[in-house]
């Protein structure tokens, strides 16, 4: 994705590369209101800051 690769200034590493600087978690998500429910990713950087919060939205990955 255009955000991430952004984010982490990655250019042509592959995901296999990514892997070892990031951290990811899947949650099959479902919201304690209305709201979201479905495929919640998040994605961590080897160093402390905010992560990285996807959803499935449309059959395609977006960054909220």
């Amino acid at each position: 994705m255009p955000e991430i690769r952004e984010s982490w200034g990655l250019t042509d590493e592959t995901p296999e590369q990514f892997a070892d600087h990031a951290y990811g978690v899947h949650f099959n998500f479902t919201s304690g209101g209305p709201g979201y429910v479905g495929d919640l990713y998040v994605v961590q950087g080897d160093a402390i800051g905010e992560p990285m919060t996807l959803i499935r939205k449309d059959g395609k990955l977006i960054v909220i």
